[in-house]
């Protein structure tokens, strides 16, 4: 790809927008799933709970969220426009225990202590302030919560192409000691790997990704 086109894929990586933005979210979901699935099952998800998914793209894994207890209720919440219509347009049958917002990226619009459980994947490359960021996910955590934060690490970003365009990336040591700034307290380091294809759509690629499982 030439550097125009990363930049490009880069900037719809942040933030996808019209019909590429559309694709992208399609590729995305096809290529983020085992992150976002182990994501999932790191929560511990019970009957009754209230679920956040901070930058959902096209939310192809709410039914599986869904799935996994009785009376949930999940919201999902993004910077794109393009993929809070396209989610809303993929869940409309899970319209009762779904809900999509859309926001400015930097501060959550729900009042403090409204979710049991919040997850996030792929998305702190992109945070600008991301201690202010993650005592936002703080403010808005019930006590008893759990945050999971899920990225690819340092090591691995950096040989992909595109990541030279504004992400920030992260080693486990560096990201654990970002959360150790914000208010939360106790966090546990799972470091995973998976045979992924390329965004570039290319080869078959190697993934290596830590889950983040932080409380208060």
């Amino acid at each position: 790809m030439e550097k125009n086109e990363l930049k490009i894929l880069a900037q719809h990586l942040a933030n996808p927008q019209g019909e590429k933005g559309l694709e992208i979210g399609e590729m995305m979901h096809a290529t983020n799933i085992g992150m976002t699935l182990e994501s999932i099952k790191t929560l511990l998800i019970e009957d009754d709970e209230h679920i956040l998914e901070i930058g959902h793209g096209n939310a192809g894994h709410v039914k599986s969220i869904l799935n996994k207890a009785q009376n949930l209720h999940y919201t999902g919440i993004d910077i794109s426009e393009t993929m809070h219509h396209e989610a809303k347009r993929l869940n409309e049958k899970f319209k009762d225990q779904a809900a999509f917002v859309l926001y400015e990226g930097t501060k959550l619009p729900f009042r403090d202590k409204t979710f049991d459980k919040i997850f996030t994947v792929n998305t702190v490359y992109f945070w600008q302030q991301p201690v202010e960021y993650l005592n936002e996910v703080y403010r808005v955590l019930k006590d008893n919560g759990t945050f999971v934060l899920t990225f690819g690490q340092r090591d691995f970003m950096e040989k992909l192409p595109f990541t030279q365009f504004d992400f920030t990336l992260y080693n486990s040591d560096e990201m654990e000691e970002t959360v150790s700034k914000s208010h939360f307290k106790r966090m546990k380091i799972s470091e995973k790997e998976e045979e992924v294809k390329s965004k570039t759509g290319k080869d078959t690629i190697t993934r290596n990704y830590t889950v983040l499982t932080i409380k208060k």
